[in-house]
């Protein structure tokens, strides 16, 4: 089955990203938020990031105003019945999620493909509130969206080969190399990644180092572009917290367990960049 009509549930900073990508890959989105205040936002989200790009020589006037044309705002769910594959990005809430899917197994068309960007819950649950779980798969893209060169797709139990193959060869149209994962905590990236940044965070709590070492030692050593700390800031650490305490109820391993230094650090507002505190402190052009 071809895709040629995508839907992107939430226009928050993942949703606008994943709408971004896509249009600019040819597809016409329809994008769809609870409020036409979120809505807006995320649309001048979406329309600041093609400017730049426009300003940095990375696309041309002509590519800015046809990819703008083919992204379409609403607060109405019902406009997604034409839609050939549907991906929700809202947070990790999977009484909201099964809601939502429950809802786009209503509205939509049969041959609709439903995608969670999930980074953490279980798709498999997602896909048992169907009636078309073979059609049910994970799209986990990384942030920034618009910058990534990754897509993390997680196979449900009941995802048929087709399903597969059809969101693999999407994937692929908007320039993205694949991963395929099973239906597993964390799938392959945010297990490596919490394992990493929650050995950092337990490296700090004890008092082995400082933060800026602790970054310099995965910067310097490894050659990672930012350190576990500054990138947990970067994400939001209440994210971060959310995750791993999501990832850590399913597996049972004590090794993704969130610590009590950043269920603290949540507590007490201090959620990284965008509190302008987290590991680090922030300047407000920073």
């Amino acid at each position: 089955m071809g895709i040629s009509r995508v839907g992107v549930i939430g226009c928050g900073f993942m949703g606008s990203g994943i709408a971004q990508v896509c249009a600019r890959s040819g597809y016409d989105v329809a994008v769809v938020e609870t409020s036409q205040e979120m809505l807006s936002r995320g649309l001048e989200v979406i329309e600041y990031y093609l400017r730049r790009d426009v300003e940095k020589g990375r696309m041309s006037q002509q590519e800015y105003e046809s990819t703008r044309a083919r992204i379409h705002g609403t607060v109405a769910m019902d406009e997604l019945d034409d839609r050939d594959l549907v991906i929700e990005a809202i947070p990790e809430d999977m009484e909201l999620k099964k809601r939502i899917f429950a809802e786009l197994n209503r509205l939509c068309l049969d041959h609709t493909i439903l995608c969670s960007n999930t980074s953490c819950l279980s798709v498999t649950e997602l896909a048992r509130v169907t009636s078309r779980p073979d059609r049910v798969m994970g799209t986990h893209f990384l942030t920034p969206v618009p910058r990534s060169k990754l897509l993390e797709i997680v196979m449900a139990d009941t995802t048929s080969e087709q399903t597969l193959e059809t969101v693999r060869e999407f994937g692929r149209s908007l320039g993205l190399e694949i991963l395929v994962t099973k239906d597993t905590p964390g799938f392959i990236f945010n297990y490596l990644l919490l394992a990493l940044i929650g050995a950092a965070v337990r490296l700090l709590e004890n008092g082995v180092a400082t933060a800026e070492d602790i970054d310099k030692s995965m910067t310097l050593g490894l050659g990672l572009a930012i350190g576990p700390l500054a990138l947990a800031d970067f994400n939001g650490l209440d994210v971060g917290y959310m995750v791993a305490r999501a990832m850590h109820e399913r597996s049972n391993d004590p090794c993704l367990a969130p610590s009590a230094l950043l269920k603290e650090m949540v507590d007490s507002g201090r959620l990284g960049r965008k509190t302008g505190e987290g590991f680090y402190k922030y300047r407000g052009d920073e």
